[in-house]
């Protein structure tokens, strides 16, 4: 028998007819499901199956003043609309304002909805994050969204497949949001483009299941379509005892055990990076590909587009970022929102205050993740120090609502892009790790997060 890998094996079981490919889980949120409601409306047809779908507003959804109307009529009109819907529609959904609510990619893993072995979809790009369970998980187009509403498959071509191994041990201080930066500064932001990407090595089986989705997560902005870590003990082990993890789990496990790469198995491209030479990473840039470890310094441009970067960030070849002021802080994400990412920014915050000057948000991930934060006394933590603690959201990561910078703030951002306005017209954003973020809230400007101590 052939050898396969885990994600041919995943596309062979899921394989309908040539090219459809039958999808396990429908995510679905405020922004890019009206049109395709409406669609299934024009067409006179229903949605084949509620019971493989939830949704949850996570975008447009304010992360502040929860008890008050949605200011942004926009964003009302978006979150409305998405509860008609549901309601219409016979959708599970985790209403807006109540405690099961949360970022999409945040709620799927938190109720154990992720599993190994699946197919899901998301009118999102970042849906890639659940890959991180061993699923084959991608974001899809608007009107894609209303043909798997009605047929729960998509038209699907089979892409190439690369394995990125992360070979090494860890150093003080790096995290997985600093490896996928390095991964993506060595590839560049179309490096991935076409392929389905397998992430192994012993630094990724040595991270958590918080830390292999951050990973998973920004294998997009490499240009690939979907990442992967094939599940093991870390994965069961997270999703044994959720919510909508199977009954018989003990046989799930033995099914899910099926979905990893067979020795001898073959991948059209091959990266290794070696990640004992990895430091904390920062963006010099407008692309997740513009980056530098901390104790570098911005690279001379080699084209246009680095030109322009450099003229829209204000900065110049040669400049350390390193003791660079900056005016906000954004702790959060379906990239670093999770409680790990939580934990980490309140061991560099606890017992420090936040730097004069700098407004920081913490916005956590899903309202059950601010629960479980609020048991520990990370939200304490937070607010003694200075920052805002939020409900759960999108927030400054797509810059919605009031959630915003103005022109010309520059921001250390735990997010997972840095497009010029992603934050707010002519604002700045920095992509780091939730440590790195905290530790330039305390001191005001991008720091070295190993300078302050463990």
């Amino acid at each position: 028998m052939t050898p396969q890998t885990a994600i041919a094996k995943i596309w062979d079981d899921h394989l309908v007819d040539e090219d459809l490919i039958f999808c396990d889980l429908h995510l679905v949120q405020e922004v890019s499901s009206p049109q395709a409601f409406d669609e299934l409306r024009l067409a006179g047809i229903g949605v084949r199956r509620p019971d493989r779908t939830i949704a949850t507003a996570d975008h447009a959804v304010p992360t502040a003043n929860r008890n008050l109307p949605i200011v942004d009529d926009m964003a009302r009109l978006q979150v409305e609309a998405l509860e008609r819907n549901c309601a219409e529609f016979q959708i599970p959904m985790r209403p807006y304002r109540s405690q099961g609510q949360g970022i999409v990619h945040v709620i799927g893993p938190d109720l154990g909805l992720t599993q190994p072995g699946m197919t899901i979809m998301c009118g999102d790009s970042h849906t890639s994050t659940h890959g991180a369970f061993g699923a084959l998980a991608f974001g899809i187009g608007t009107s894609e969204v209303g043909h798997v509403l009605a047929t729960q498959a998509l038209v699907q071509k089979k892409q190439p497949t690369m394995r990125v191994s992360f070979n090494g041990a860890r150093g003080h201080g790096v995290t997985a949001k600093d490896m996928v930066l390095t991964m993506i500064r060595q590839l560049g932001t179309a490096g991935g483009t076409g392929h389905f990407i397998e992430y192994t090595g012993d630094a990724i089986r040595g991270l958590s299941m918080e830390g292999r989705m951050t990973v998973c997560n920004m294998t997009v902005e490499a240009g690939a379509r979907a990442g992967l870590v094939a599940a093991d003990d870390t994965t069961f082990a997270y999703l044994e005892g959720r919510e909508c993890a199977p009954h018989d789990f003990a046989a799930a496990v033995e099914g899910w055990r099926h979905y990893t790469t067979d020795e001898g198995a073959t991948f059209d491209r091959e990266v290794a990076i070696d990640v004992a030479a990895i430091a904390p990473a920062v963006t010099w840039g407008t692309n997740p590909g513009q980056s530098i470890q901390i104790n570098e310094t911005v690279p001379e441009p080699q084209n246009d587009g680095d030109l322009r970067a450099l003229a829209y960030m204000g900065l110049e070849a040669g400049q350390s970022l390193a003791g660079l002021p900056i005016d906000r802080v954004f702790i959060g994400s379906c990239t670093n929102g999770r409680i790990e990412d939580l934990e980490a920014a309140a061991t560099i915050m606890r017992g420090r205050r936040v730097k004069d000057g700098v407004r920081v948000l913490v916005v956590p991930g899903s309202m059950a993740v601010k629960a479980e934060a609020d048991r520990r006394g990370l939200g304490a933590v937070f607010i003694e120090a200075g920052a805002e603690w939020r409900d759960a959201g999108c927030s400054m990561c797509v810059g919605m609502n009031d959630d915003i910078l103005a022109p010309g703030e520059r921001c250390a951002s735990t997010s997972n892009r840095n497009y010029e306005g992603r934050q707010g017209r002519h604002g700045r954003t920095h992509l780091v790790s939730p440590a790195m973020a905290a530790a330039a809230a305390i001191t005001g400007c991008l720091t070295d997060v190993r300078e302050l101590g463990d």
